[in-house]
């Protein structure tokens, strides 16, 4: 009984600093950091977030560019900071569920290396075709796939990305063969499918906007369980028949996995106050983001189910990790 006693107070002395440093969280600048070029939907969300943030917090929160690897490397730089709230970061669908089964060079995984604050927005995908292509609607679309197996194209930002990865799954799921054409970015990328070079895309709601509302793409559907407010005309691919094919993109808030909770706690609360905000909403729904704000254990959650979603899809589709 004496050794239980002195064990509870030895480990009380140790926590001790623990809970000082969660208790004077943040009492210096946070650095924030962005994993994808500077100008980009995840750079242009973060300052909206950030702005609203550094104020909820009491603290300056710098934003710090580190891309590399599809939005791999900046992440890693987060996994591998300290863990005490200083460094933290957005993080892609495609770092946290995809690529857990598409690369075997993993510099680090979601759930053993990462604390999964909060997912901060969601990003519908839209399907998209040229206006050449005859198709008028989603069925339209897959029997001209049918009727000519291999002989269409689709546009990607590359394997692994929500573009690619939505196209796989409505594939498998419609049974057709149409081919791959993958791109550096998603500018060439709809560029040639506004060309006609390749005739369908999945994409970010914000990428394709503008060329679907000027008549030079067309939309069929999008990928989300509700219709999108800036084309309320194009339907779900629910509402099709087809709600297996659900795929819009996502980012989240993470820090190191060994942050003290109670700093987890703090930044938590402050991010999705932030994401309350009307004035954040709204700006964030003009780049054609949704904004969430759940908690911790509500994202972690998402991120687990998402990881083993895609991962059946990789694995039915044939897909071989690099």
């Amino acid at each position: 009984m004496k050794l239980r006693m002195r064990i509870a107070c030895l480990t009380g002395l140790l926590l001790l600093p623990v809970a000082a440093a969660a208790q004077d969280f943040p009492n210096q600048p946070i650095r924030y950091v962005v994993p994808f070029p500077a100008g980009g939907p995840a750079d242009t969300m973060s300052r909206v977030l950030v702005e609203t943030m550094s104020k909820v917090i009491g603290q300056t929160i710098v934003i710090e560019t580190r891309s590399g690897a599809g939005g791999m490397t900046g992440v890693a730089s987060v996994a591998k900071s300290d863990p005490n709230g200083y460094t933290i970061g957005i993080a892609a669908s495609s770092a946290l569920a995809m690529n857990v089964s598409l690369r075997k060079d993993m510099p680090f995984h979601p759930l053993k290396d990462l604390a999964l604050i909060t997912q901060l927005v969601s990003v519908p995908e839209l399907l998209v075709v040229n206006e050449n292509v005859p198709a008028k609607t989603l069925a339209e679309l897959i029997a001209l796939a049918k009727a000519q197996p291999g002989r269409l194209t689709f546009a990607s930002t590359g394997v692994g990305g929500m573009p690619y990865m939505a196209m796989e799954l409505l594939k498998l799921t419609a049974k057709i063969d149409v081919v791959h054409v993958p791109y550096t970015g998603a500018a060439p990328a709809v560029n040639n499918l506004i060309g006609g070079h390749v005739q369908m895309m999945f994409a970010d709601v914000p990428i394709l906007q503008g060329p679907v509302l000027s008549g030079k793409l067309r939309a069929l559907a999008i990928g989300s369980k509700t219709r999108y407010a800036g084309l309320p005309t194009v339907p779900t691919t629910a509402e099709l028949g087809m709600p297996e094919v659900e795929a819009d993109n996502w980012y989240g808030l993470v820090a190191p996995i060994n942050t003290p909770q109670p700093v987890l706690a703090r930044l938590q609360a402050a991010a999705a106050e932030a994401l309350r905000s009307p004035e954040v909403k709204d700006r964030l729904a003009k780049q054609g983001a949704v904004a969430v704000g759940n908690s911790s254990a509500e994202f972690k959650s998402y991120v687990t189910r998402e990881i083993e979603r895609w991962a059946r899809v990789i694995k039915t589709a044939g897909i071989k990790p690099n």
